[in-house]
């Protein structure tokens, strides 16, 4: 296949700290890639020079001649006063370009320039650029399309900016984590859709049922170097572990080497100076080889929590309604010690509000929440809390506390602590504002887990994780000893770690379902397909009845006389079906005489086949 994209030996620095040095990959035409690599390591900022935005420090980035590129960034940017619908006419693409340019021609009846655009309106598709536009808006459940930006929340902002990419239709893609504020049924519906299309992707993600069935090729980023991967999630893993495993083997016999070589090294310096100089830089590679860490950096949540009592948390019959919308009716549960459960349903039906209700911050409209009295709440937000962002990192966590207890007469300083969250030292004086995204959540994170909660309520804590971070926080959250309450849209992440759902399923309704997400994926699928069958059953015509025994009643007078009538009508229609195709097939008919005849025709076949009907009908009854 044809190469798309060529990278070759790109390098990059942020400030003192190099991202990445010497990377060299290339993607064919038709290749789906995710890019995987830990928070802070560079992948938006590789992703903002393959874009063209962002400038390498070294290196070069090429992309074929008459390739159309389409990027949807982490952060997107947008004009607050135009519209939704505006917005995406306003998109740098050329397809949108085209069309306003085509628009001004016909307003200002330029036929000079009408000439010109029109080939390339055909050639772009452009004519049903807006009805594309407003169908993929749909999709993603945004419905007001005369709506301003600046009133859309982050989330509708984010879903307005992956319309403006997917309308464009582009060769090459590059998503920056594109399922951050989908629900679940836009995450499929876009699945099928870049499953479906042939152009190239490159996308970040941390939704690992949507990388593998997306994606057949994985990038990973670590270490500065660019390793590759043909083939889904699973296979990742397991090739990694190979890599990392035969990069350890490969440590220890250089460390095994080099003190045989050191002792070589150590002799004195005449004893070297007839010896070849290509052993002393053998040396100094050797020594670089053993030097390396045979440990990756991981992350261990060993956090205690607060012992929880035999009551935790009980709801009576709670209601809540805003502006006559409806979002919880009459609800009643009780929380029980060790239970993990997932909240589901589509945006906009209560499950913030819900969460809300639980902590305290919002009352409901009628019951009330019973809290039990050793509860401890921790709260992860989706929005997060406002960090401030001249703070050092290390402030952060000092002004919550000095010590972080872990446990039973166990407690780690703050510098500790965030060095077990994968804060090395020289990070601990960075200012916030300095922090990726995934940065910024993680030591969010570390504020909430910090004060040993037996009660973890999550309101969408994969967004902007790393999937790394996001296995280790998986395994953390099956250990707990408290209750978890988490939303999310990672089908992955709550098939890990809930055992049962709260489905959301609007107008106040919502439903326990005893299983995780696959298993109400399943159940809903099973649902869906019975529900076809049932109305396809219904829609089928009815089987032609057997044919009748001989009727004793004979035809009532007025049958026959119809039938004689009908027997003559047929016979006049086939005369004149046959004389119409004679001269459909003569070919002396001029232009319009063909088309009026074809026509003609076409009635008549239409009254045959019911007269023949009919007749038929009748002759059941002689």
């Amino acid at each position: 296949m044809a190469n798309i994209l060529s990278v070759e030996n790109v390098t990059h620095h942020w400030g003192d700290i190099r991202l990445f040095n010497n990377l060299s990959f290339g993607l064919d035409e038709g290749d789906k890639a995710a890019l995987i690599a830990r928070n802070g390591t560079g992948k938006t900022t590789l992703l903002n020079i393959l874009a063209g935005i962002l400038p390498s420090d070294e290196g070069q980035v090429t992309l074929r001649k008459d390739i159309s590129l389409g990027y949807l960034e982490q952060t997107p940017g947008y004009t607050p006063e135009l519209t939704v619908l505006e917005t995406l006419f306003s998109s740098d693409n050329e397809t949108a370009r085209v069309v306003k340019m085509y628009e001004k021609a016909v307003a200002e009846n330029d036929h000079a320039s009408l000439q010109e655009l029109l080939p390339k309106m055909e050639q772009l598709n452009a004519w049903s650029y807006e009805e594309r536009a407003k169908q993929i808006l749909s999709q993603l459940n945004i419905n007001r399309f005369d709506q301003p930006m600046k009133q859309l929340s982050g989330g509708q902002v984010k879903r307005v900016a992956l319309a403006a990419v997917l309308i464009t239709d582009p060769d090459f893609l590059i998503l920056d984590e594109p399922t951050n504020h989908l629900d679940l049924d836009m995450i499929e519906w876009l699945e099928d859709y870049l499953k479906r299309s042939r152009m190239t992707l490159l996308m970040v993600t941390h939704d690992r049922y949507f990388l593998d069935s997306v994606c057949n090729e994985i990038f990973e980023l670590q270490d500065e170097t660019l390793f590759q991967y043909k083939g889904n999630y699973a296979y990742y893993l397991e090739k990694r572990q190979e890599r990392i495993h035969q990069k350890n083997l490969e440590v220890e016999r250089a460390r095994n080497l080099l003190r045989k070589e050191q002792d070589w090294m150590n002799r004195q310096p005449q004893a070297r100076g007839t010896k070849a100089k290509y052993r002393i830089d053998a040396f100094h590679d050797l020594k670089k080889t053993a030097s390396q860490n045979t440990r990756e950096q991981s992350m261990e949540i060993n956090i205690g929590s607060v012992r929880l009592g035999r009551k935790v948390l009980n709801l009576h019959h709670v209601s809540k309604s805003f502006d006559n919308l409806n979002l919880i009716k009459d609800f009643s549960y009780k929380f029980v010690r060790g239970e993990k459960a997932g909240i589901i349903g589509k945006n906009g039906t209560g499950k913030s509000t819900f969460l809300n209700i639980l902590t305290g911050e919002l009352k409901p409209d009628s019951g009330y929440v019973e809290p039990g009295e050793t509860l401890v709440t921790g709260y992860y937000r989706q929005e997060g809390i406002s960090l401030d962002e001249n703070k050092r990192v290390l402030e952060v966590i000092t002004d919550i506390a000095d010590q972080v207890r872990l446990g039973k007469n166990h407690s780690m300083s703050a510098s500790q602590f965030l060095r077990y969250f994968m804060f090395p030292n020289e990070m601990h004086n960075v200012l916030v504002q300095k922090l990726s995204g995934g940065e910024k959540k993680r030591l969010y994170l570390m504020t909430i887990l910090m004060k040993n909660p037996n009660f973890l309520i999550l309101d969408e804590p994969t967004n902007d994780l790393d999937i790394l971070t996001l296995n280790v926080l998986e395994d953390y959250l099956q250990q707990f000893d408290g209750c978890v309450l988490v939303v999310s849209h990672d089908r992955y992440f709550l098939d890990k770690v809930t055992d049962h759902l709260f489905i959301f399923e609007g107008s106040g309704t919502i439903k326990d379902f005893p299983g995780n997400y696959t298993d109400y994926h399943e159940q809903k699928a099973k649902e869906l397909q019975e529900k076809k069958s049932a109305t396809s059953a219904k829609q089928q015509p009815k089987k032609q009845k057997p044919a009748r025994l001989p009727n004793k009643n004979k035809l009532t007078f007025k049958e026959k006389k119809e039938m004689e009538s009908l027997e003559q009508r047929i016979e006049e229609l086939e005369n004149q079906k046959r004389e119409m195709e004679n001269q459909l097939n003569s070919g002396s008919l001029s232009g319009e005489e063909l088309i009026q005849t074809s026509s003609t025709l076409g009635q008549l076949m239409k009254e045959l086949d019911n007269c023949e009907m009919r007749w038929l009908e009748l002759s059941e009854k002689e």
